[in-house]
């Protein structure tokens, strides 16, 4: 009789066997509408998600050899993909770069390899994709060795996220509270300012992660008073509620306000977000004034709170 080992390896093979041919990995070029390798679209994903790579660390991320990460990063840099330079701590070290045309690149290849798996999951019901992704999910945290239950990991935005944020929130609070696309062009406005003008040492934004996925997110930045930081644009995924996720984030934002000299941190909320505001009493902010609105298409009642730092 088979032992358990042998089992899953015949398992394991069985489905590696299937789902290459299924999602066409034998074929990647011609897949993807591509003239890159898969390992090549791999390395153009790595250095999407960092302004600088060092050479060592795509190899170790890959486990390519040096011969073989040569010969892509100079066939990227004939196409002006990539760029190469000096470490900027460690000189002896050589750091790689995307370029606009490259990160151009990558986002096509990107978004082709999505469409290509929604339209294979397209046909299933929303409880297969459920149970498919419990699946999903079993299987990586079992042979990563990453338990289930871990708790958030908060970051700063990987590239793409910021618009994460503005996409989330149009859609949940669409969906919890009926509000219109003025909340979304609203939270638009306020990520885009941020993108495009914050000070990293005094203002900062963080993603939190649970399984691998982004489920939350949280801003503090500079209020026109001096001495004043602001909260803004809590946001928890209902399936990681209860996680202590909302929790977490605004504890990081006020850790970060103390530590950037701040004197007090405030935010603005509506009273129909009792969680959020849970959070906030739990923290230590102090409701200070509210007033009645109509915003978003909703009968609101504004709220101003604030947290002596």
């Amino acid at each position: 009789m088979p032992s358990p080992l042998a089992n899953a390896v015949r398992e394991v093979r069985a489905f590696n066997r299937s789902y290459t041919r299924l999602i066409g990995l034998l074929d990647f070029p011609a897949q993807m509408r591509s003239p890159y390798t898969l390992t090549e679209a791999r390395v153009l994903y790595e250095l999407a998600q960092s302004e600088r790579l060092p050479v060592r660390t795509l190899r170790a991320a890959l486990k390519l050899d040096a011969p073989q990460t040569s010969r892509i990063l100079k066939r990227f840099k004939e196409q002006g993909l990539v760029v190469q330079e000096r470490g900027v701590d460690d000189a002896r070290q050589q750091e790689v770069m995307l370029t606009g045309d490259g990160r151009q690149v990558q986002a096509e290849l990107d978004q082709r390899s999505s469409e290509a798996v929604a339209g294979m999951l397209r046909p299933l019901s929303e409880a297969r994709l459920g149970e498919l992704v419990g699946a999903l999910r079993t299987v990586r945290t079992t042979l990563t060795g990453r338990p289930h239950g871990v708790g958030p990991v908060l970051r700063e935005p990987e590239p793409g996220e910021l618009g994460w944020i503005v996409q989330r929130h149009g859609a949940l609070y669409a969906r919890e509270y009926g509000w219109d696309q003025d909340f979304e062009a609203l939270v638009a406005k306020i990520v885009a300012d941020y993108a495009v003008s914050h000070d990293p040492a005094t203002e900062r934004t963080w993603i939190a992660e649970l399984d691998g996925r982004p489920v939350g997110s949280v801003m503090c930045v500079k209020d026109d008073a001096p001495g004043t930081a602001r909260l803004r644009l809590l946001l928890v995924e209902p399936e990681a509620r209860g996680h202590r996720v909302g929790a977490r984030l605004v504890d990081e934002c006020v850790r970060f306000a103390r530590e950037a000299g701040y004197r007090e941190l405030t935010l603005w909320t509506n009273s129909v977000l009792t969680a959020a505001r849970r959070i906030y009493e739990a923290a230590g902010f102090e409701l200070v004034a509210e007033k009645p609105h109509h915003s978003y298409g909703a009968e609101l009642v504004g709220q101003d709170w604030r947290l002596i730092l």
